[in-house]
């Protein structure tokens, strides 16, 4: 554990770092970045879909399988598979979340499993999840942290959840105007809304707090979204947050779970290079503006004129979203599968992989370093030494 500069914060039975490493999909924080942040004594975070990605046996029982019960199957089993080694990697320090979509279809399916094969935490985004205590009922160990973006989504969840005698373990406050993959807003031109500022936001739910005669540190408050250093997180913390959630600098660290060439493109991405747009789950989305989606955006509109309902465009046998603009022909979200080309991502595939990346500078600039490094300088400030080619790409 590194020097606790900043002050630790409880979740549930477990003290750990102020720094919660966000879940990024498709196999982007799976054990080793995960299991990695939590031997270390914060929270690491597998995401959970599609992570057969990275086990070549449930890969080649996937090749020709067109049934999505044996595909839903085999992510399972990576789930199983991912959860174990970082807990192995993590050795009894920090925790291990699951982030888990709650657009996924097959989400409850995700939550537990991810449950019964001992995660620590569920944080869910993408959707309200105002059923997760009902998916988890069995496991009340098991922390629980929906992921809000303003004062009144976390308003609908606390009071659906008190109906059911739980609340929230922590909640983590994620800003759509800085954050990478898919945002908290449900319009593009609704992400630099105010109402998302961090100050405002944690003051409204500490006020909601006394209305609901809820203890303030009942529930930890965890930001997210652009904390890229030591002095904004003291300053969130000041604020009334127990911690921080941080995505992008963790992918590009050596222990990020995927290739290569993936974590070159986000840390060498300039401000102009990372957009926003309409995912196919119907979400703002922010990533690279690599040639794919370069080429893709020349054509959305064009691609949404002739969108039309027809499954045989998904990868054979996924039925990954409750909503898709490409299966569903939805024509006013985005006209392509998500799988496919996050899936290239991972695998380091610059011309058709969708790279997802937060809107700010990296810690580090352009260099890769260990997670030890990047949690050190984000707790106590002190910037790793930099030499040859390093020193030159921060």
């Amino acid at each position: 554990m590194t020097d606790a500069s900043l002050p630790l914060w409880k979740l549930k039975s477990r003290t750990l770092l102020p720094i919660v490493q966000g879940g990024m999909g498709i196999g982007v924080s799976a054990h080793r970045l995960a299991g990695s942040v939590a031997r270390l004594g914060a929270m690491g975070t597998i995401a959970s879909i599609d992570l057969r990605h990275h086990h070549a046996d449930l890969l080649q029982r996937a090749k020709n399988c067109h049934d999505n019960d044996q595909l839903d199957a085999l992510n399972l089993i990576a789930l199983d598979r991912e959860i174990r080694l970082a807990l192995a990697i993590a050795d009894g320090h920090g925790a291990i979340a699951v982030n888990v979509m709650k657009a996924v279809s097959e989400h409850a399916a995700y939550v537990r499993r991810a449950c019964a094969s001992g995660c620590h935490a569920i944080v869910m985004g993408a959707g309200l999840p105002l059923d997760l205590p009902d998916m988890t009922r069995e496991f009340p160990d098991v922390a629980l942290l929906p992921i809000l973006s303003d004062v009144r989504g976390v308003n609908i969840v606390l009071r659906k959840w008190l109906r059911k005698n739980r609340l929230p373990d922590a909640i983590v406050i994620e800003h759509p105007r800085y954050a990478g993959g898919h945002l908290g807003a449900t319009k593009a031109d609704e992400i630099n809304d105010p109402r998302f500022d961090f100050e405002p936001v944690l003051q409204g739910i500490q006020q909601l707090f006394k209305e609901l005669k809820i203890e303030r540190e009942r529930i930890p408050l965890i930001p997210a979204g652009g904390l890229n250093s030591h002095e904004k997180i003291r300053e969130l913390l000041g604020l009334g947050a127990a911690a921080v959630q941080i995505g992008t600098p963790f992918a590009v660290t050596e222990e990020g779970d995927a290739h290569p060439n993936f974590k070159k493109v986000l840390a060498e991405a300039k401000p102009q290079d990372i957009v926003t747009f309409m995912s196919d789950a119907g979400l703002p989305a922010r990533a690279v503006l690599t040639p794919w989606l370069r080429n893709y955006l020349k054509r959305e509109q064009a691609l949404q004129s002739h969108a039309k309902a027809d499954p045989r465009r998904c990868v054979p046998g996924l039925n990954c979203l409750t909503v898709c603009g490409l299966r569903d022909g939805i024509a006013k979200i985005g006209q392509f599968c998500i799988e496919m080309r996050l899936a290239d991502a991972l695998r380091g595939d610059v011309k058709k992989g969708l790279f997802f990346r937060g809107s700010e500078s990296l810690p580090f600039g352009a260099a890769i370093r260990p997670v030890a490094e990047l949690i050190d300088y984000l707790m106590t400030g002190r910037m790793p030494v930099l030499a040859g080619a390093d020193a030159a790409a921060a």
